[in-house]
């Protein structure tokens, strides 16, 4: 019984999970498809009004039918009152035998079909009930009937419906119609079973053509929604591939009308946008081939300045003058940060021109961030800022180019440092099944509204006017996203104005894999219950 049950309940959840599946569809195509939304409500509305003027018209029917039967009725009355009162009106001794054959002959006036039957009341006999055809129970007459025409004149009429009721048989619904004939009260009772039949029969039609006529005109919805929904469709298609970068892409124009227009005018834009990327594309081009020729034009009389500095920089402590060796070392100095930003300009030429490759090799990334830190402490020396390491005992291998990692951890430290107003910089390293992540936090100034976009963006800094000592370029971060990018990997910004920022590096452990997921929060633990500003720029961005 136990396992009955169970099978019962099983069937029953998976009935209820397939119609939820069913309507969560249904509910999808529905929002997305403007040619299901406007036959749905065409179908809705439609069956709204016709179940309105199907009411209506089954109400007037009604009413012309008991209306004509009702005045049929009073006729067939005023004409049994007449032969009551004709009949009946003088005293006799045998009256309940008249009374008798004035109730036949009045039914014999019906036909063989008995299209109604006969009850006739002597009021001034109250041990009397009358004579009825039929084996009419005389309980069929209503008692307020009765009453109403117990209180009126000779020649009162009054009429209600009610249910016909047989001795030997069932009942049936029928129409009573009673009048006064001085002490005798007339009623004739008409069965309705044929016109209840007609009118089941009036309302079955009814329905029949107006389910027909909802589908009908659901079905010119659809005709009519499509020819207007098939260009649109052509002209999202047409959009969707002039994005994906198909410029070649044109609507083809039939007739004159609007819809002709839209692709008139569709084909113009792509046209425009074609020509005007063409040449953003032309500028591109010879912009990005001027940077990499400049730098590389600028590599021969940087080495051979270079050559002099160096010197000059040897021996700055034998010059008398003691400005003499300080220029030396500014020379110095200068140069260093004009190699860097040549440097970076070449890389990121490189970059441009698709030209940037990958030399992967199987790393702990937990030695790049060893190698990194190592790199950069002096500087975090001299900003007063601690690196603290929170790191996996087990290694935390990936495929990766250990140059740019390197880099890419050089140049977020350098940030953390620089803005990180003398506060500890923690740097966390995190592996899963599929990726390793290293996110470098700092407690500096953080990031302001807006400034999160803005972050990886070629030559932006948080603040162009304040004095910085360790003279980036304002490409690292640019460089940073391009190499993490080109492993398939992720590297995001999160930060709050005071509550200093962090930036995370996600790459997938094998090099060529798509990256799911980072095996490290962005936001920090201690800034999860506060709304942080952050931008997450993924790779494609």
């Amino acid at each position: 019984m136990n396992k009955v049950k169970r099978l019962v309940r099983r069937g029953l959840g998976t009935g209820r999970r397939v119609v939820r599946g069913a309507v969560r569809r249904a509910y999808a195509r529905w929002r997305r498809s403007i040619q299901v939304r406007v036959v749905t409500s065409t179908l809705f509305i439609s069956a709204i009004v016709v179940a309105i003027l199907g009411l209506f018209l089954m109400q007037q029917i009604t009413t012309a039918l008991m209306d004509g039967k009702i005045k049929a009725a009073l006729l067939q009355l005023d004409e049994g009152l007449g032969a009551v009162q004709r009949d009946l009106g003088t005293p006799s001794e045998d009256a309940g035998g008249r009374l008798e054959s004035v109730v036949n002959g009045l039914k014999a006036r019906s036909g063989p079909s008995g299209l109604y039957e006969i009850y006739i009341r002597d009021v001034r006999e109250p041990y009397f009930d009358g004579f009825a055809t039929n084996e009419l129970r005389q309980e069929s007459v209503p008692q307020r009937l009765r009453d109403e025409l117990g209180k009126g004149p000779t020649g009162a009429r009054d009429h209600t419906f009610g249910r016909l009721s047989y001795i030997g048989r069932g009942s049936e619904p029928g129409l009573i119609v009673g009048g006064k004939a001085g002490q005798f009260e007339v009623y004739y009772l008409f069965p309705l079973t044929e016109e209840q039949r007609t009118l089941t029969w009036v309302g079955r039609s009814l329905a029949g053509v107006g389910a027909v006529l909802v589908l009908l005109l659901a079905a010119i919805a659809s005709l009519v929604t499509r020819q207007v929904v098939i260009p649109v469709r052509l002209a999202a298609q047409g959009a969707q591939r002039l994005a994906a970068g198909r410029l070649e892409e044109r609507m083809r124009v039939r007739g004159e009308d609007d819809l002709a227009k839209l692709a008139r005018s569709f084909n113009d834009m792509a046209a425009n946008l074609q020509e005007k990327i063409g040449e953003l594309e032309g500028l591109s081009q010879v912009q990005r081939l001027f940077v990499s020729d400049v730098s590389h034009e600028l590599r021969t009389p940087l080495t051979t300045i270079r050559i002099a500095a160096d010197m000059l920089y040897e021996y700055r402590d034998t010059f008398s003058d003691p400005a003499v060796g300080r220029s030396a070392e500014l020379l110095q100095s200068q140069l260093e940060r004009f190699e860097s930003l040549l440097g970076d300009l070449l890389e990121i030429s490189r970059h441009d021109a698709g030209a940037a490759t990958l030399d992967a090799e199987s790393l702990d990334m937990r030695d790049l961030v060893l190698r990194a830190v190592g790199d950069i402490q002096n500087l975090a020396e001299r900003k007063g800022s601690k690196v603290v390491f929170q790191l996996p005992g087990e290694p935390c291998m990936a495929e990766v180019d250990r140059r740019r990692v390197e880099r890419i951890l050089r140049n977020l430290l350098v940030n953390a440092v620089e803005h990180g107003e003398g506060e500890d910089i923690v740097v966390t390293v995190g592996a899963d099944r599929d990726a390793v992540a290293v996110a470098v936090r700092d407690h500096g100034v953080g990031l302001k509204a807006g400034e999160g976009q803005m972050v990886f963006d070629r030559f932006w800094r948080a603040d162009p006017a304040r004095a910085r000592t360790t003279g980036g370029t304002g490409l690292g971060l640019s460089i940073s996203r391009e190499d993490a990018q080109l492993h398939g990997g992720w590297l995001q910004a999160w930060g709050e104005p005071g509550a200093g920022s962090q930036f995370r590096l996600s790459l997938p452990r094998v090099a060529g894999a798509e990256l799911r997921g980072s095996p490290l929060p962005l936001v920090p633990p201690e800034a999860g219950s506060a709304r942080p500003l952050f931008a997450e720029l993924e790779a494609g961005d």
